[in-house]
């Protein structure tokens, strides 16, 4: 090969290699786009401390808790046992209840202007009642199963036992969003009893002695609360009767927290267990 093709051949190649490393770089990325990049993932993780223990009926099955004005307002499971309820917090005691149709096995319960919604588990029906009197008010119907409720004081705000939470109107029901909820990547699934605290959804996960905190705008996990060493403090308590019944005080703070068929209901102090870990 002569000196000149030699040349030639040498600025192809040097050409070639230009291109190929332009192409496998791709797009050039703004200053913020490689600061977001460089940010691990992080998600807080919280202890308790108790500071309150009071009563609470082991025959029931918690499927939903409210706080409201001093008293507790209770949904309870299983076909034939199901039942609205309003609860003394300091004694336990039931005072005033209806029975769910036997048909119906009730799950979660939220309060919203002055009307408790309850759903049911598989038969697509969930329930309307004025608060004082526990009057029927109307029913509701919604795809899939119903297992936690909650309000964000715009929106009716429902589990499935997937990953996935929907947004309802709570007057149409009708879906306004939906969010996938995820730790990083990975989808979290089986939420089960809900609560908007401080714009972050509290959700038992079924079967886990963890809440998870969720952001409502994003699904992104931004915290666990571990519970596990609770059960310890209710005495003995049987692996099936999982930790399920999340309620809030907003005037005075105040976390309570149950599970199904356990006699005690603990008031909680969330505390800070250790440095986010990265993701």
């Amino acid at each position: 090969m002569s000196s000149f093709r030699q040349t030639i051949f040498c600025l192809t190649l040097l050409f070639c290699a230009a291109c190929n490393t332009s192409q496998a770089t791709g797009p050039v990325q703004s200053p913020q786009q490689q600061d977001q990049a460089a940010v691990p993932f992080r998600v807080s993780n919280y202890t308790y401390e108790v500071i309150n223990s009071y009563p609470h009926d082991p025959a029931a099955f918690t499927q939903g808790l409210v706080y409201h004005q001093g008293l507790l307002y209770e949904s309870t499971g299983l076909n034939g046992q199901s039942s609205l309820r309003r609860v003394e917090l300091q004694t336990g005691q039931v005072l005033k209840k209806v029975e769910v149709p036997q048909q119906f096995f009730a799950e979660g319960l939220a309060l919203f202007n002055n009307r408790l919604y309850q759903l049911t588990w598989i038969t697509q029906t969930g329930f309307v009642y004025e608060l004082d009197s526990f009057q029927m008010l109307r029913t509701f119907g919604y795809t899939g199963e119903g297992w936690g409720l909650a309000h964000d004081g715009t929106f009716l705000i429902l589990s499935d036992g997937t990953n996935q939470i929907r947004f309802l109107d709570p007057e149409t029901f009708q879906v306004q969003r939906t969010i996938n909820v995820l730790e990083g990547s990975t989808p979290i699934r089986q939420l089960n009893e809900l609560e908007y605290i401080k714009g972050e959804i509290f959700a038992n996960i079924w079967f886990s002695d963890r809440i998870a905190r969720i952001d409502p705008r994003t699904g992104q996990v931004n915290g666990w609360l571990d519970l596990a060493s609770l059960r310890s403090l209710g005495g003995r308590i049987p692996t099936d009767n999982v930790l399920n019944g999340i309620a809030y005080d907003e005037a005075g703070d105040r976390l309570f927290v149950t599970g199904k068929n356990w006699p005690k209901l603990f008031e909680l102090k969330l505390v800070t267990r250790r440095a986010p870990p990265s993701r």
